[in-house]
């Protein structure tokens, strides 16, 4: 699967879904680090890659609906921590359904994956 990760998530959590198999990029090394949400999600989407991120707007189905972009998943975690994060994107990763996700707007949180999906 295809993943780009948003500027507010650690290295660790590129090395997790590398680690797992999955092929990986980051907006920093896209030279998008402070890009504005939509021009982020489009970048995303013209490489076929599902975006994760932190940043809680970009999980708002009417900005961004289902089917519109190549698939967002925000991470809602009371600890954004490195290792907290790393956790989550690993646990993400190794998600036996994870196709799901393509075109879809997730949230993962505590443990619990909500999809949207067109």
């Amino acid at each position: 699967m295809k993943f780009k990760l948003d500027e507010n998530l650690p290295a660790s959590a590129m090395q997790a879904l590398a680690g797992c198999g999955h092929d990986v990029d980051t907006v920093r090394a896209e030279g998008l680090t402070g890009a504005p949400d939509p021009r982020v999600v489009s970048a995303a989407a013209v490489d076929g890659r599902v975006l994760i991120t932190l940043d809680r707007g970009m999980g708002d189905i009417r900005a961004y609906p289902p089917g519109s972009h190549a698939g967002i998943v925000v991470l809602r975690l009371a600890d954004q921590s490195a290792p907290a994060v790393k956790e989550a994107v690993t646990e993400l990763a190794n998600w036996a359904e994870i196709e799901a996700l393509t075109g879809a707007v997730a949230v993962l949180q505590q443990g619990v994956l909500r999809i949207r999906r067109a």
